[in-house]
């Protein structure tokens, strides 16, 4: 983590003199940064890898869940279709490639993982402008990755998925019900089901490369305003739309109902950003979250300085008592 803290100022000092698209436009040269939506260009910062230095997966390949060798509490990212086979992607890859464009039926579809805010979020890559593939640019917004579309050269807010720069700019994804949980629960669940393959690049899987960065006080490459309600920048929060629930809140109660949605925690996750092995975090448990019907719906847990940064005016549901 000092090494980490040590490269945020570094990057911090720079920035001033190079937030500028003069700056980003030989790397970029087919992105129009004439159309934007953020505010301003200070807003976006390099995180240090270039342009694809952190890969996305394009063609991901699956093994069946008895061929995988991954540990009980490690998370994986579930998404199940109707129709097919569920699917499982461990954060042991997505936190070294935080895209998997990928394709299930007829449906082509985007998961991503922003380990800085601790963002799994799954999309529809469809648009009106067509069919997507998303990459990782290396760029960073409130601390959360900047993705861009390999067909317009687009860039867009993960945690939102919005474009906020390019020729999309204001295009917003479909986001698709998709939860993190233990490989232990979804092997459980789904006996049958498939998993991500390891890929076939030279990374340390399985390893965390942010050690004990969701015990830190401030986040990295982050200078907005911190969360309300003495809520811990780095605390775990429940996001469904504009609303979010403290993770705590949801653990000590087991169940919550409110909204329309019931929340559920059970323990049994391992946090992917503790431990230097990822399987051997510390547990910070199982969420789901449904609708009056029973039916998934789409949510994510990130951290609530990220939040905060992008609902600024979104509803905190604390506990009324």
């Amino acid at each position: 983590m000092r090494i980490i803290k040590t490269i945020a100022a570094l990057i911090l000092a720079a920035h001033s003199a190079s937030a500028s698209p003069e700056f980003w436009v030989h790397e970029w040269p087919a992105t129009d940064f004439s159309k934007t939506n953020v505010a301003s260009w200070v807003e976006i910062l390099s995180g240090g890898p270039p342009k694809d230095g952190i890969p996305a997966i394009d063609d991901p390949q699956f093994i069946a869940v008895a061929d995988a060798a991954l540990t009980p509490h490690e998370p994986v990212i579930t998404v199940e279709i109707a129709g097919h086979s569920p699917r499982a992607y461990p954060i042991r890859y997505l936190i070294w490639h935080e895209i998997v464009n990928d394709q299930i039926g007829d449906l082509p579809i985007a998961v991503t993982f922003c380990p800085l805010c601790n963002s799994g979020i799954t999309f529809d890559r469809r648009t009106a402008a067509g069919t997507l593939r998303f990459g990782v640019s290396g760029k960073l917004r409130n601390s959360d990755m900047i993705m861009f579309d390999r067909e317009t050269q687009s860039w867009w807010q993960q945690a939102i998925g919005t474009a906020i720069v390019g020729e999309l700019t204001g295009t917003q994804l479909q986001t698709l019900p998709s939860w993190m949980e233990s490989w232990d629960t979804f092997r459980a669940r789904n006996p049958d089901a498939r998993v991500m393959a390891q890929p076939d690049f030279n990374r340390d899987y399985g390893a965390n490369p942010y050690v004990n960065y969701d015990s830190s006080h401030r986040p990295f490459l982050y200078s907005g305003a911190l969360p309300p309600h003495d809520i811990p920048a780095l605390a775990r929060v429940v996001r469904v739309g504009n609303q979010a629930w403290p993770l705590g809140r949801i653990a000590a109660a087991g169940a919550i109902s409110e909204s329309g949605l019931t929340l559920t925690w059970v323990a049994g996750q391992a946090s992917a950003l503790d431990s230097r092995n990822i399987g051997q975090g510390r547990d910070v448990g199982n969420i789901r979250v449904r609708d009056a019907a029973g039916a998934d719906i789409a949510h994510d847990v990130l951290f609530a300085f990220a939040f905060h940064a992008f609902w600024p005016d979104g509803e905190w549901m604390i506990d009324p008592g």
